[in-house]
């Protein structure tokens, strides 16, 4: 049995340009670091622009999305506050011009084709890339250069991202989330009870210990 299979798992529904999964990402791992056995994440990507794609699958700015200036005040407002509170450093508190779904493709293919760790590895690549660094993770050759330094073949990785079969899987694991329920990211599921937003390190270990 692998390491994997040994250690209990939490599901995190999540999409790497939400700041609220990056925050909450921070939250799990504090929650992680108190524990004495080890807690790994299975990940199911979600799409927060999907319903601003066009027939191409590429994203329409021009398309409404209910989401005016009081929204984004708000959201920077509960970014600004969650920083704070998890002690985490951010270059941006919201991206609403990188599309995420080439690193979601990319890092669907890690998770199906290598070891747990590499993936993981991978998956905080992304994040600190976009939210620490600041760098467009909707690039190919931001994607491949993240994946090479975490061990992953980069030129499987391009072939990835032009496997139209690979992107109708992670289309169906968007529409998937959407009939569990998933509205909004991230999510914390765990053995059928779930938390949505970044909580708090104590508030997913009530979910995962039940105490």
């Amino acid at each position: 049995m692998s390491k994997q299979q040994e250690a209990a798992a939490i599901t995190v529904f999540a999409d790497y340009v939400c700041p609220f999964c990056y925050l909450g990402r921070e939250s799990l791992r504090q929650y992680q670091d108190s524990r004495d056995e080890e807690l790994t994440v299975d990940w199911h990507p979600f799409d927060l622009r999907a319903q601003k794609r066009d027939e191409n699958g590429e994203i329409d700015h021009e398309v409404d999305d209910g989401k005016d200036d009081d929204y984004y005040s708000q959201a920077r407002e509960n970014v600004e506050r969650l920083q704070e509170e998890y002690d985490v450093e951010m270059v941006q508190e919201l991206v609403t011009d990188v599309d995420s779904l080439d690193a979601q493709v990319a890092s669907y293919y890690v998770k199906g084709h290598y070891p747990y760790e590499t993936w993981a590895e991978f998956d905080e690549a992304v994040y600190d890339a976009l939210w620490k660094d600041g760098r467009d993770i909707g690039d190919e050759d931001v994607l491949t250069d993240l994946a090479s330094e975490a061990g992953v073949d980069p030129d499987e990785v391009r072939s990835a991202l032009d496997d139209d079969t690979l992107r109708s899987e992670v289309g169906e694991a968007f529409d998937a989330a959407h009939e569990q329920g998933v509205t909004g990211v991230p999510t914390f599921v765990f053995e059928g009870h779930a938390a949505r937003g970044a909580v708090p390190p104590e508030q997913l270990r009530r979910l995962v210990e039940g105490a």
